[in-house]
């Protein structure tokens, strides 16, 4: 009798075993579910736990369409540190970062991504992207995004605002990228967008101002008040005096990529250009794991700077003015491997 009630005994916490790992399933499909309905991309977008890093996919390939793009970006990788090494020869100068240089330097902790932005190299799409990345199913279209909230600062987290073992752990391990452009075009860009367009009187009021006060000789009360008609040579004029520089560091619409991102500190894996932009772009989205969800958005090219348009500008920019500028902007020009435009009358 007593064999047979232990036995019993024993069939009973049995049942009680199996029925409660049947319950903790049940309870796990549910949440499961929950999840996916708050992320439709799911483990697409969110969570590379357990997955290849971007940084093992970006130096290891397992993909075929990625190995054939490695000596490329090899080749721009080795471009920046030649450079590097030829200034840091011909300066004395030697200098540490301090996290109030990483601000511009936007991170991915769930991709293992960082993305240092520059103005006018398709920054609004790319905080677009960064916003659907990091919001963990909270956007899911970037295009939905509009401009105005993809600058705003709190919606992305940036590098500054880690501690600095948490700064050197995040450089040493998630990928590391940016974005670079023609440096004449780029300027032309800013130029366009920041002081010809009548919606942007901040810029107006705080640099065009200031700009036609300095460079333009007998100007109008009305252009001194309002700072909304500055010419491109007037412009250029501001960029080369030596007073600017020292009396503030330039806005970072027409900054210097080197003084943004520190390229000469920061290893960068991946230098995407302008030119190649979607092509950069989605391979950045395939090394992080979401190529198959998300694609850099394209967009109408009619308004875009051109070369052409650029060449344009330079005409009534002094030879002495031209010079004074490509010094500015040269080791740029060096770093990313862009040729000495062939309108500049540099001697």
């Amino acid at each position: 009798m007593k064999p047979a009630l232990l036995e019993v005994m024993r069939m009973n916490r049995i049942c009680r075993m199996v029925l409660a790992t049947c319950l903790g399933s049940f309870i796990l499909v549910i949440f499961y579910f929950q999840i996916m309905r708050r992320n439709p991309f799911g483990v697409d977008i969110c969570c590379r736990k357990g997955s290849r890093s971007p940084l093992q996919e970006l130096y290891n390939p397992t993909q075929l369409e990625l190995s054939s793009t490695a000596v490329l970006h090899q080749m721009r990788r080795d471009q920046v540190a030649d450079a590097c090494r030829a200034s840091s020869a011909a300066s004395r100068k030697r200098r540490v970062l301090t996290p109030s240089d990483l601000k511009h330097l936007v991170v991915d902790e769930d991709h293992g991504l960082i993305y240092c932005y520059v103005p006018k190299v398709a920054c609004t799409n790319w905080k677009r992207l960064m916003m659907v990345l990091t919001g963990r199913g909270k956007y899911s279209d970037p295009m939905e995004i509009p401009a105005s909230e993809a600058h705003v600062a709190a919606n992305l987290k940036t590098l500054n605002q880690y501690s600095i073992p948490e700064i050197n752990h995040r450089l040493k391990r998630y990928l590391k990228f940016l974005f670079v452009r023609e440096p004449f075009e780029r300027l032309v860009s800013a130029y366009r967008n920041k002081f010809t367009q009548k919606y942007n009187t901040s810029f107006h009021k705080r640099y065009g101002t200031k700009i036609i006060r300095r460079q333009r000789r007998n100007a109008t009360q009305e252009a001194l008040r309002r700072g909304d008609d500055v010419r491109f040579e007037e412009f250029v004029a501001y960029l080369v005096d030596p007073h600017t520089r020292r009396e503030e560091p330039f806005n970072e619409h027409w900054q210097t990529v080197h003084s943004l991102c520190h390229p000469c500190h920061i290893r960068y894996d991946l230098v995407g250009k302008y030119e190649t932009l979607e092509e950069d772009s989605n391979l950045v989205l395939r090394l992080a794991g979401v190529g198959g969800a998300l694609r850099f958005p394209t967009y109408a090219k009619s308004t875009r700077t051109t070369d052409e348009m650029t060449t344009e500008f330079f005409q009534n920019i002094s030879a002495e003015h031209q010079a004074q500028l490509y010094d500015v902007y040269k080791l740029d020009f060096l770093m990313f491997n862009y040729s000495v435009p062939s309108y500049l009358k540099l001697e």
